[in-house]
């Protein structure tokens, strides 16, 4: 099998540790049929790529073997800002989906014990058609087979329509939610897509959250930055509104 390095892994602090031990966790405890997950957010910026990094690595921490999808065909964050880099020619889930490669192409272990990835492969302008096709869920379905746990980076639902696309072949759905920010209506509106799409929500994180002002207890407030753009992922020409208005109190 080739080999990948994941570089740039931020280490967690002691409080966003035990928060983490307590997700993955509750995960282990969903059920053995439990094992293609896709995490989704609802709009840019929310740290979900950070978290999924980080639960990958924390379930292969407890002996299970894991292997990370990044979906996320129009701009793959796990690229960017974990600077991904693959033993050969870069190839990767678009260059299987569109024929060129068989799974053992594109299915790559990493520096980190019982973690193995697939990365995108290239940038897609318009990866619905890709991402309907058997092929993905034949690849997902022959990963869960090999591995204890199949999890996928997906886009933000409230912005494409990917993450929907995605969850419909997967067990299950985990919504990262930046805590004050995303507004009740999108979280409405994208639990709805997922479950039109016959995926079950398992749960949210909420993240970026300090209890400064609900108990004498710090939590974990760490700010992470996407690479995601509104801008880039806009529906119908228009910019996604996030004014302090239109938030979440």
């Amino acid at each position: 099998m080739k080999k990948a390095t994941i570089n740039n892994l931020e280490e967690m602090d002691y409080s966003g540790t035990e928060a983490l031990n307590t997700i993955c966790s509750n995960l282990t405890f969903s059920g053995r049929d439990l094992k293609k997950i896709v995490v989704t957010s609802c709009t840019a910026g929310e740290g979900k790529s950070f978290l999924t990094m980080h639960i990958v690595q924390n379930l292969a921490r407890r002996g299970k073997s894991v292997v990370l999808v990044d979906a996320d065909l129009r701009r793959s964050f796990l690229i960017k800002r974990y600077g991904l880099e693959t033993e050969g020619e870069w190839r990767g889930l678009a260059h299987f989906l569109a024929g060129y490669d068989d799974l053992e192409d594109i299915l790559y272990a990493t520096n980190f014990d019982n973690v193995y990835v697939v990365p995108t492969g290239r940038d897609v302008a318009n990866p619905i058609q890709l991402l309907d096709s058997p092929h993905f869920a034949d690849m997902l379905n022959a990963l869960a087979r090999r591995f204890d746990y199949v999890i996928v980076d997906a886009p933000p639902v409230g912005l494409v329509i990917d993450a929907a696309e995605i969850a419909k072949v997967c067990d299950g759905t985990v919504f990262v939610i930046e805590y004050n920010k995303t507004r009740r209506r999108e979280i409405i509106d994208a639990q709805r897509q997922i479950a039109q799409a016959g995926c079950q929500v398992l749960g949210c994180i909420i993240n970026k959250v300090t209890f400064d002002s609900l108990s004498a207890k710090k939590y974990y407030n760490k700010s992470y930055y996407s690479h995601y753009n509104n801008e880039y992922y806009k529906r119908d020409g228009k910019k996604s509104s996030n004014s302090k208005k239109d938030r979440a109190r």
